[in-house]
């Protein structure tokens, strides 16, 4: 043996000051290129919806709305401990905030001036919009057309 490594690995023990990267090499600074838009079409990317839910049915809560009143869908008090951001049921009082008394009912109406309507951030449920048709003869296709054309290939010749 010429060497007194038992093995011929590279890498670690290496006495070579410059190893191959085989085109790993460090990346090219500045800006990335625009996307080609007239490439392939992206997926469309679930977007994230910031909106106030009722603690009781979880119906949306319109923004602007007065938290002294009750939720439009089921009549749940609003401006209640289980309503506020502040609500922990794990910690002191069951609220993250340093109040001085318990408030020993926490879904009726109180009046806390620490009071934080509770924000969830959720995903966006909404139907995607239907695809841009760029027919050049302006014909609208739907699902019977592919299948027409897939079953087209196959079809033997008729002579």
């Amino acid at each position: 043996m010429d060497s007194d490594r038992k093995y011929r690995q590279r890498g670690y023990q290496d006495s070579d000051p410059k190893p191959e990267r085989n085109g790993n090499g460090p990346r090219p600074s500045g800006p990335r290129p625009p996307i080609d838009i007239t490439g392939p079409r992206l997926p469309r990317l679930v977007q994230a919806v910031t909106a106030s839910r009722c603690y009781n049915c979880a119906t949306a809560i319109p923004p602007g709305t007065d938290y002294a009143g009750a939720c439009p869908k089921c009549g749940a008090a609003l401006h209640c401990c289980k309503q506020c951001g502040h609500f922990e049921p794990s910690t002191r009082f069951q609220c993250l905030k340093p109040i001085p008394e318990r408030i020993p009912i926490k879904d009726k109406t109180n009046e806390c001036p620490l009071f934080e309507p509770r924000v969830t951030v959720a995903r966006d449920a909404a139907p995607a919009p239907p695809p841009v048709q760029h027919n050049s003869n302006n014909v609208v296709r739907n699902p019977n057309d592919a299948r027409s054309a897939f079953d087209a290939l196959f079809k033997k010749p008729s002579e």
